[in-house]
């Protein structure tokens, strides 16, 4: 019977990570890693970029306005992220709570959240891109060399991780 329970919530901690992987990676940043394709490059969402270079940006005081509205926007989607992802957990655990559990509908509920985490993300990453079209020549000039040094970064890991994968094989 241990051994039947201990098999039942290894399933259900694998169903639940499959049916809801995408709707994690869909919640925005300050929360969990992104996967490709969220923000200008894998890993280089634009709210993170812009905060770690914040001071040397000198924002006036519009586009400060601009960026703290930004940044509650960023926080209430990081909330609201949880708990769409707590509504697949409990989706998950209700499921299984039942004979034959029905993982259609916790699928439906995990694409329902996942369609929802992306249209938040995209609100978000476009109040982020409005403060950087208001930014000077000097102050994209930073953003780009941002930029460019976490990419950089990122393709010396990548090369790293490569490495490491032939040397394994």
């Amino acid at each position: 019977m241990k051994r039947e329970t201990s098999r039942l919530a290894t399933f259900a901690a694998a169903a639940v990570m499959a049916l809801s992987g995408a709707a994690a990676m869909a919640q925005p940043a300050g929360g969990q890693p992104h996967g490709p394709g969220h923000g200008p490059g894998a890993g280089m969402e634009i709210e993170r970029v812009l905060g770690a270079v914040k001071d040397k940006l000198n924002l006036n005081t519009s586009q400060q306005l601009m960026w703290d509205s930004a940044a509650a926007q960023t926080k209430a989607a990081r909330v609201a992220g949880r708990a769409d992802m707590q509504k697949i957990h409990d989706a998950m655990s209700a499921a299984l709570a039942t004979p034959a559990p029905d993982l259609a509908a916790v699928a439906a509920v995990a694409d329902s959240v996942h369609a929802d985490r992306q249209a938040v993300r995209r609100s978000v990453r476009d109040q982020w891109l409005q403060i950087y079209a208001t930014f000077s020549p000097e102050q994209k000039v930073v953003v780009r060399d941002a930029l460019a040094q976490q990419l950089a970064r990122m393709e010396s890991f990548g090369a790293k991780m490569r490495e490491h994968m032939q040397r394994g094989s």
